[in-house]
């Protein structure tokens, strides 16, 4: 292990890591809705108009996130592909750096905390965890603002650490690190980070009863810092939405979160725990025995930090009633080097009865999440994909390893086999499974269709309003009612409709009105995961040839 850990080369190890768990599929895998798809739509449109103050969906303002995932977004599209490319990959690039940065974040700052061993252990299951891998084949705000946590919270780690007299007292320039990455994040998802930071800060301060090490912040100079980062752009969108933006982002995204399950992702405080072995997967196979040892050393100023992290965002998360699985990802660094020190240092309670329960439990949840390997595609493939069976038995097989090793006292083989699971098991999924499953991805199946008719103009689209197809289709796509796309129509053959089930009715009922005779030229099927719902969508035109 020491020899890993010399030099550049836990660098170099995690980044290939970083290269296997978050570039396979970051191509294949069509866009996601809604979030992602609106998030690159929206960024599109800003390619288009140039337009790089406003967010907009169509014609709708898209007051949810600040702008800086958009920013990005717009530069990777602009340097490595065009406004005009249905390429996803482009506007994906900036998690998947972010994902990577924040792993080698996470052992830059773990290494003062704890050395570079646990820090090495600590960044690959970080870079492994199950939401972390999912987050960087998105183009959203997530992987994004995780990297802003741990150069926040890393650079808070370092200054607290200084003053309790367990590390060298860092410089001016850490703490200008802290301010740099709060500015940073307020842009990336407004209030999150900095609310985990203060969070963090609080608890310190109260179980320590020391405040004057926050002396270390510079918090006049960085506040200062942090608002000429974030506030130029608050202002500009405010001056041309007449301050609508900054009004509806929180009354119509933020006070819903806070108050009531905003879009039905609602869950009862506790919902995060009893998720956390899934999330965190297949990391979590440590998670409760080293929690456990983590508390019975509280006292030392390193644990205590990251335990400060970690609970009051927790319990933050448990108790808004919105839930994603996604929200709790910025505790996922601290949970990782606690597990790593747990390891390192051999901690009895990794290898008590109640922890080889646990690992068997875990066993169970991993041929749980091999088997949908295999009914996965069995249920959304068109045609199902051999290559499965064996995916799946990799999986178990290797999930099995691990909890195998764990359980016979060998924790550090456990955590390379810990490795070797995500590695196999998400370049499965995301790469192989996922692109696959077309019943899913009804969007790309209809713009498939679409392609293959001639038409001209913008495509109508009734009782289908999934983003995804808007980016597929272009920004002039018209979602409307069954009505108007019979309407459409009686622009002759080179009109063209989508028409779901759930408004054909509608829609032929104002054909037979208006005199049209729809012709069918093509049927998509499958299932909107958004909705929950089947959905089958017919492309109607008129006889005759697109002039």
């Amino acid at each position: 292990m020491e020899r890993l850990t010399g030099g550049i080369r836990p660098y170099l190890l995690l980044s290939l890591l970083s290269v296997f768990l978050y570039l396979p599929g970051l191509v294949a895998l069509p866009p996601m809705d809604r979030d992602e798809s609106r998030f690159i739509q929206a960024t599109r449109q800003m390619l288009e108009t140039g337009d790089y103050v406003r967010i907009q969906f169509q014609q709708e303002m898209r007051a949810k996130k600040p702008v800086g995932a958009y920013w990005l977004q717009a530069a990777s599209v602009s340097l490595f592909s065009d406004k005009a490319s249905k390429a996803v990959w482009p506007y994906r690039l900036p998690s998947a750096l972010s994902a990577w940065a924040a792993v080698l974040m996470t052992f830059a700052f773990g290494q003062y905390l704890f050395g570079r061993q646990v820090a090495l252990l600590g960044a690959a299951l970080l870079a492994s965890s199950l939401i972390l891998v999912s987050e960087a084949h998105q183009a959203k705000t997530d992987a994004i603002m995780l990297a802003t946590a741990v150069a926040a919270q890393g650079a808070l780690a370092r200054i607290y650490l200084g003053a309790r007299g367990t590390a060298a007292v860092p410089g001016p320039l850490v703490a200008l690190v802290f301010w740099v990455a709060i500015g940073a994040s307020i842009l990336i998802k407004g209030p999150v980070i900095p609310a985990i930071s203060i969070l963090t800060i609080l608890a310190l301060g109260f179980a320590d009863k020391q405040w004057a090490w926050l002396v270390g912040l510079r918090p006049f100079t960085g506040l200062i810092v942090a608002s000429s980062i974030a506030a130029p752009w608050f202002v500009a969108i405010s001056n041309a939405t007449g301050g609508a933006f900054v009004g509806e982002a929180v009354k119509g995204d933020l006070l819903p979160k806070l108050l009531g399950a905003q879009e039905s992702h609602g869950g009862w405080p506790g919902t995060y725990l009893a998720l956390a072995a899934v999330i965190l997967w297949p990391g979590s196979l440590l998670l409760w025995p080293s929690l456990t040892a983590a508390w019975k050393v509280r006292l030392r100023p390193e644990i205590r930090f990251c335990l400060a992290w970690i609970i009051p965002a927790w319990v933050m998360f448990e108790i808004v009633p919105t839930k994603l699985p996604h929200y709790v990802l910025p505790t996922f660094p601290a949970l990782a080097l606690l597990m790593a020190v747990a390891v390192v240092g051999r901690a009895p309670d990794l290898l008590s009865r109640p922890a080889k329960v646990w690992y068997g439990i875990w066993c169970l949840i991993g041929l749980v999440l091999a088997a949908a390997v295999v009914v996965a595609p069995q249920q959304f493939a068109i045609s199902f994909p051999v290559m499965s069976i064996p995916s799946a038995l990799l999986v178990a097989g290797t999930a099995l390893a691990a909890g195998w090793l764990a359980f016979r006292e060998r924790m550090r083989p456990a955590v390379m086999a810990l490795v070797l699971t995500a590695v196999t098991s998400f370049q499965v999924v995301f790469e192989g499974v996922l692109p696959g499953l077309d019943y899913l991805f009804v969007s790309r199946q209809a713009a498939e269709l679409v392609a293959e008719r001639p038409h001209r103009g913008a495509v109508v689209v009734a009782g289908y309003a999934e983003p995804s197809l808007v980016f597929y289709l272009g920004t002039d796509t018209v979602l409307t009612s069954g009505e108007a796309a019979a309407q459409h129509l009686t622009n002759g053959p080179a009109a063209l409709t989508l028409v779901s089930d759930r408004e054909e009715e509608k829609f032929y009922a104002a054909a037979a009105r208006i005199g049209v005779k729809p012709v069918v030229v093509g049927v998509v099927k499958g299932f909107n995961y958004s909705r929950g719902k089947k959905v089958t969508l017919t492309a109607y035109a008129v006889e005759g040839s697109v002039p």
